[in-house]
């Protein structure tokens, strides 16, 4: 008996992906029996599992169902039955192989209706750490950081832009505090508009900006005003204006599974006086999970200082969710969007309650949520979560694309087991949350791009002083560099929205929290390096194939890895290559059939130029050299 169905071909499944419900589905597979076997689909959905007869005509078994119409995973399996048995033939993802117990093809269905704003999906992001960006004026920072320091609070202030954060306990603290600053400021946003809008940068993720009491500032205070030691709320009205101006839109960062402890909600220290923790009668005790009153309460990963919220209250809800809540309110003062903290920390319910909130209030507002698995698969306490149904999250963090593009080049993976993990997401997502996903290469969670290319060490597993000591050499530097750039080439390319990490087109490093954290290197940027991130991150904005053309990509070797996008004006080609030596990558598009465009013929003939200027001609394939560690991008233009 001979089986064989792939997920990812068209011809085997077909629409391809993740499905919006009520879809009719048609599965095939090859079969050819060793009997009178008559093959079956086994199919599992939430109305619980059903045996469909296939139909068999010249060795293809074929059955075309309707898919269910409520959002959720389905999954599928073939099978047969031979003298009193069960024969199955499934699997995860790809190819299939023969199992005595069902294993499942996943399928996500979603509402029909999902859809992402164009201005995030066609656009380029760029993330900054507000206290780290640029500073516009550091006497004044020092003299909004002395009142801070009137109000009994610890501050250390940096005298040298370009010192190390601290990392070690400071002033008399038993464990370190994330309570040193710089003095970027929002104003000092404002004036770099200019700089990122060279870029190519269409949206700015800023983490936290609220009141605070630390330099990262997830510990909130007070969610209606800027933290004084960035501005103020007229300071974030001008910036949001003046980025418009150059077509740049702000996501804001919303920490609303815990806030600070010393906060105008919970106020541990008895300061604003009407606190949870300070007033029993507070107005906000029932935001809290008290275990024992006032002490022992329910935090964030057991910190004290991050008291958990229960999300569900009703008071909570209106006040971050309501008309005057937390998420209209900085809409309307000039946000496009919201990025949310520890999604996966978040009750489904709350997540809903927040769409409808941010849409109501803007219609095009983007909702991202931190994810840092596969959103379509992701499980909790109460099974799946939502977030790709269509009335959750607009996209996330795509970390499954950081892991897989960073393990390419550091040679932990080989590009067809870098192919594997991008397909699989492409299958799993709905396309309007794919064409969205934050394809990032760094972050303030992860230790900085530049650093992990040139072999920095685990830094979960590396103590801080090993972290800091990591000092690779020139080489090693300028080999990462090479990386980076045609990392973000693959992050421009593939759908999705490219993310820069603030300074990380500039070549600084650094290894995780806080080292990943370190300030903009404005007078020692790495020109070369921000004029080949720049011309990159730009093409998003001329060729409409990297917005919404068809896609193939694939391995074309161990080392190389080849993406196509094209439609009716351009084909574009990018090749990467991860080893040391050149390599000639040679494309035959057809042998990268899977996904939603394998049945649609790539124009490839013709002639395509190279940054370079250098014309290389095509037929059914093209040959193409490429550098060590980098990349080589064609197009061509199909003429009016």
């Amino acid at each position: 008996m001979r089986v064989y169905h792939h997920s990812r071909n068209i011809h085997d499944r077909s629409p391809q992906g993740a499905l919006p419900c009520g879809t009719a589905l048609t599965l095939s597979c090859d079969f050819v029996p060793d009997g009178c076997e008559q093959p079956h689909l086994y199919w599992s959905d939430s109305g619980g599992t059903r045996v469909l007869p296939m139909q068999l005509d010249s060795g293809r078994a074929t059955v075309t169902l309707t898919v269910p119409y409520l959002p959720q995973r389905a999954g599928y399996c073939f099978c047969w039955f031979r003298d009193g048995r069960t024969f199955f033939y499934g699997g995860t993802s790809g190819e299939g192989h023969f199992s005595d117990t069902p294993e499942l093809y996943g399928v996500t269905l979603y509402d029909g209706a999902f859809e992402t704003p164009a201005w995030f999906r066609n656009g380029v992001a760029y993330q900054i750490f507000p206290d780290r960006f640029y500073c516009s004026d550091h006497a004044a920072f020092c003299a909004r950081a002395e009142a801070y320091r009137k109000t009994g609070r610890s501050i250390t202030v940096h005298e040298d832009w370009n010192e190390d954060p601290l990392y070690l306990p400071h002033g008399g603290a038993d464990t370190y505090q994330p309570d040193d600053y710089f003095g970027g400021d929002l104003e000092g946003i404002r004036q770099k508009l200019p700089y990122l809008a060279s870029l190519g940068v269409t949206c700015i993720y800023l983490n936290p900006i609220f009141a605070a009491h630390s330099n990262h500032r997830y510990n909130t205070a007070d969610y209606l005003n800027i933290d004084p030691l960035l501005g103020t709320n007229l300071d974030f009205l001008r910036l949001a204006s003046d980025a418009k101006g150059y077509g740049i839109h702000l996501i804001l960062d919303g920490v609303f599974s815990h806030t600070g402890d010393d906060s105008i909600y919970f106020d541990r220290a008895s300061r604003y006086g009407n606190g949870a923790c300070s007033n029993p009668d507070s107005p906000y005790r029932s935001w809290y999970r008290f275990r024992r009153y006032p002490d022992d309460y329910e935090c964030w990963w057991n910190f004290k200082t991050l008291p958990n919220v229960e999300e569900l209250t009703p008071s909570y809800q209106e006040f971050i969710q309501g008309e005057n809540g937390v998420l209209r309110t900085w809409l309307r003062r000039g946000a496009s969007g919201w990025r949310l903290d520890v999604a996966d920390e978040l009750p489904d319910e709350f997540i809903r309650g927040v769409r409808r909130a941010v849409k109501y209030q803007q219609p095009d507002s983007v909702l991202l949520g931190e994810v840092w698995e596969d959103c379509s698969t992701k499980l909790g306490p109460e099974g799946r979560r939502g977030y790709c149904n269509g009335d959750e999250l607009d996209s996330a963090m795509n970390y499954p694309f950081l892991r897989a593009v960073r393990g390419f080049f550091r040679g932990e993976y080989d590009a067809y087991e870098m192919a594997e993990i991008l397909q699989r997401i492409r299958e799993n997502y709905p396309k309007p949350f794919y064409e969205a996903c934050l394809n990032l290469l760094g972050s303030h969670d992860i230790g900085r791009a530049i650093s992990a290319f040139a072999g920095a060490p685990d830094s979960e597993s590396t103590p801080r002083e090993q972290q800091l000591s990591f000092r690779p050499d020139a080489d090693a530097i300028a080999r990462a560099k090479v990386c980076y750039v045609s990392a973000v080439a693959l992050a421009v390319m593939l759908p999705g929205v490219p993310c820069l990490y603030y300074g990380d087109e500039a070549g600084q490093t650094g290894s995780r929290d806080p080292f990943n954290r370190k300030t903009y290197p404005w007078d020692h940027a790495d020109t070369e390096l921000i004029a080949s991130v720049s011309r990159l991150t730009n093409l998003r904005k001329t060729h409409t194939a990297l917005q919404r053309g068809h896609l193939r990509m694939g391995a074309v070797g161990k080392d190389l890895f080849a993406v196509v996008r094209y439609d009716e004006n351009e084909v574009v080609v990018l090749v990467v290559n991860r080893s040391n030596t050149r390599q000639n990558a040679v494309l035959f598009p057809a042998l990268l059939f899977e996904g939603a465009d394998g049945d649609v013929p790539v124009p490839l003939a013709g002639a395509y130029t190279a940054e370079n200027g250098d014309v290389l001609t095509a037929g059914l394939s093209i040959r193409i050299p490429t550098d060590p560690f980098g990349y080589r991008l064609l197009i061509q233009s199909k003429p009016e």
